[in-house]
């Protein structure tokens, strides 16, 4: 294999993505997201596309799940934590996915050249730059004020989610 090479991996954080969408008022579409990105450049081989979310229990989501791994996806899935917030006297609940995201990554790291990482979350600045010391092409895409600023600055590229709307939108039908 010749050193043009193009491996790609997709990994999406899809609580984060979850509220991203909703900011936007518009959702995408998985199958449209990784014809996308298979597609956005010319030898690209999808090696592999993780999604990531929090359930409420263990059938939550259940038939949105099944449509994922149909199309291709590894499902991960955590648990929802209640916590309880001081400031406004409610419980949330919180599934943080951020350490399998970043197991995922370095346990595929020889598999793939590019990685694709749909989540604004700060915390992946670390993991960012040791996989960009790696050789490997990072593409971080989210949506205006839900960035961090330090993600973006980690990255190789950053794609906002409305740039590329018409591509990847979830269209009824």
């Amino acid at each position: 294999m010749g050193s043009t090479t193009n491996r790609l991996s997709i990994f999406v954080d899809g609580n984060n993505m979850f509220y991203a969408q909703q900011k936007n008022g518009w959702f995408f579409d998985p199958r449209r997201v990784l014809e996308y990105f298979k597609h956005e450049q010319s030898d690209t081989t999808l090696i592999n596309a993780f999604w990531y979310t929090g359930l409420k229990d263990p059938q939550d989501q259940r038939g949105f799940r099944d449509a994922l791994i149909s199309l291709g996806y590894t499902v991960r899935t955590k648990i929802l934590k209640e916590y309880y917030d001081d400031s406004s006297g409610r419980y949330s609940q919180k599934a943080n996915l951020d350490i399998e995201i970043v197991v995922d990554m370095f346990n595929t790291v020889d598999q793939y050249d590019r990685v694709v990482l749909f989540s604004g979350d700060g915390d992946f600045e670390r993991a960012i730059e040791l996989l960009r010391s790696k050789n490997t092409h990072i593409t971080v895409v989210s949506t205006e004020g839900m960035i961090a600023r330090e993600l973006r600055n980690a990255t190789d590229r950053y794609i906002d989610l409305n740039d590329i709307r018409d591509r990847i939108e979830k269209v009824e039908g």
